[in-house]
């Protein structure tokens, strides 16, 4: 898989699409640093892990959940390496039945594709129908990764940026479970 070197708060070179566009847009709104790395689609984490070596970390894994109602939504970000059991989780959030969410309500709401769910969607979820979740390591990580919105870039931010800076732009709060 071809990915870039480093780049230090420098956006990919060439027309963006326009969610990733409205991504590094908020991250430099809101003075957020962030390094960058550009590759093949990243869509699973067998290809996170190559671009995770690049960034000096590990990808977060971004799963899009919805109840069985399709009446409330969930981003989780968790480690890539942790099992992911939906009564855990449910339990923890008080929803039962937690399964994917329909990809054309990623879009929807989120405006990501498939293996591009990032919490930097939640700037498009105006509505505030989706609840964020951190897994408890990655909420006190000091750094975490993500994609803007397009799985070619993937990005290696503080989490505190997201916490106290990002976060409050969208008006999304974050719920830390343990997994």
């Amino acid at each position: 898989m071809d990915i870039s070197p480093l780049f230090h708060n420098t956006r990919p070179e060439g027309p963006l699409l326009p969610q990733e566009e409205a991504a590094f847009e908020a991250l430099e709104k809101l003075g957020i640093d962030y390094d960058r790395v550009s590759s093949e689609p990243a869509d699973n984490m067998e290809k996170c892990a190559e671009v995770s070596k690049i960034l000096g970390m590990p990808i977060c894994k971004n799963l899009f959940l919805c109840n069985r109602q399709k009446t409330q939504f969930y981003l989780l970000a968790m480690g890539p390496d942790k099992p992911f059991h939906t009564k855990d989780l449910s339990h923890q959030i008080g929803s039962a039945r937690l399964s994917f969410a329909p990809e054309e309500e990623l879009w929807n709401l989120l405006h990501c594709t498939p293996g591009s769910a990032t919490v930097l969607g939640l700037m498009n979820d105006t509505g505030h129908a989706v609840r964020f979740l951190m897994e408890r390591e990655v909420y006190q990580a000091e750094y975490m990764s993500c994609h803007p919105c397009i799985c070619t870039s993937s990005l290696k931010l503080k989490t505190s940026d997201i916490l106290e800076k990002f976060l409050p732009s969208t008006g999304h709060d974050v719920t830390v479970v343990d997994l």
